[in-house]
């Protein structure tokens, strides 16, 4: 299951807190059902080709997969990717980032990837495709 999620209306202050990025990752796979093997790796970056484009990136590992959160305070815009070989409550994990960051408006696909497909495969049954398509949402 992959989860892709833009939120849109953003608190500036906190895109742009790198420690609140790393109490996130540091926290949010046991919130959201997941396993963290790793210490989160977070990274203000500044010197991007568009003045706008910076903000602060993490990443954090988890036992099903990974975790990445990219934060663009000036436009107040952040995107979130959860990528994970079990399924987990899409809704749970949106509500939490909402909460933490301000959110208004919330884009976001759900992606049905990896090992289900393999175990419906093996099991003969017939390919499920891809989750439902983007669509906006307003919070």
């Amino acid at each position: 299951m992959h989860l892709v999620m833009d939120g849109y209306g953003a608190d500036a202050h906190r895109l742009q807190d790198e420690l609140l990025v790393r109490e996130l990752l540091d926290s949010y796979p046991d919130a959201i059902g997941m396993t963290k093997i790793s210490e989160p790796l977070v990274h203000r970056y500044t010197d991007g080709k568009v003045p706008v484009d910076w903000g602060v990136s993490g990443f954090v590992l988890i036992a099903e997969s990974h975790i990445s959160v990219h934060t663009f305070p000036d436009r107040g815009y952040l995107n979130v990717d959860i990528f994970s070989c079990k399924p987990f409550d899409a809704d749970l994990a949106v509500n939490e980032l909402v909460g933490r960051f301000g959110i208004t408006e919330v884009r976001m696909q759900v992606l049905d990837r990896g090992l289900e497909e393999f175990a419906d495969k093996q099991a003969g049954l017939d390919h499920r495709g891809v989750g439902a398509a983007a669509t906006p949402t307003s919070v």
